[in-house]
């Protein structure tokens, strides 16, 4: 091999050294799992067991969940818990088993999807991702937080397109005339996936110890006119808190084994 040669090859094994740190990295930002609803669409199921540990071809969605922040360089995770807790408490324990260290939050009374964020606002001191509990997706979150940064918005939710089908005749009148019928059709609309990334200024609009939604949260941004960034993602997102998802998401896991 002559000199010529002898540097390309070091050159490419370097460049794939590169990529592979970059890809593999860690994240300096911690991940906020939302783990304390009661799940009320999965009954009788979530009776016995919390929404989070609900199986998709044998694995928990928190499991899944962990895994996925783990192969996107996240190694610092709080769960915030209420409802069951104590089973996600111990079924995750430190979190050791999948390489990432896990705190957890304990919900005094149900505090909606934001709320929870206020009992811990004290380590968020910097940018942090928030997520539900019972979702699946292949979201790569590097690009998502880069998005975040770029934009410098305080916070940016992860969307997606969801097609629900309206099981009812719709009618369109005007002058009390119908102008136009559709039966039982088809609508898209971009959907928020529950996965947002946020910076710590957000937890100053959060009050202390009421129930605070992702909804009430929105309404005062845009009262305000605060920026609301939104990421649009076209690869797989599941709510396994639907029991359409859930049914989805154990053959599509099936099939794929």
């Amino acid at each position: 091999m002559n000199l010529l040669n002898l540097l390309f090859v070091n050159f490419l094994n370097l460049l794939f050294v590169n990529l592979l740190n970059l890809l593999f990295a860690e994240v300096a930002m911690k991940a906020v799992i939302q783990a304390g609803g009661k799940g009320t669409r999965l009954r009788p199921y979530t009776l016995v067991l919390p929404k989070p540990l609900m199986p998709v071809n044998d694995l928990p969605v928190i499991e899944m969940l962990l895994k996925w922040l783990r192969r996107n360089g996240f190694s610092d995770v709080f769960i915030t818990v209420g409802y069951l807790g104590h089973l996600i408490r111990s079924f995750c324990g430190d979190g050791s088993q999948w390489g990432i260290s896990v705190n957890y939050s304990q919900e005094p009374e149900p505090l909606g999807t934001i709320g929870p964020l206020r009992l811990i606002r004290e380590q968020l001191d910097d940018t942090f991702l928030v997520l539900n509990g019972d979702l699946i997706t292949d979201l790569d979150l590097r690009s998502f937080i880069k998005f975040h940064k770029q934009h410098q918005g305080k916070i940016t939710v992860g969307v997606t397109e969801k097609k629900i089908k309206l099981d009812l005749g719709i009618l369109e009148s005007k002058e009390q005339r119908t102008t136009s019928f559709q039966e039982k059709p088809v609508k898209s609309f971009q959907v928020s996936m529950g996965i947002y990334c946020m910076d710590p200024e957000i937890l100053e609009l959060i009050p202390q110890g009421v129930p605070f939604g992702f909804d009430d949260l929105m309404h005062i941004m845009l009262e305000r006119d605060y920026p609301v960034y939104v990421y649009r993602h076209d690869g797989l997102w599941m709510d396994i808190g639907r029991e359409e998802d859930f049914r989805q998401a154990q053959r599509d896991f099936q099939e794929s084994v």
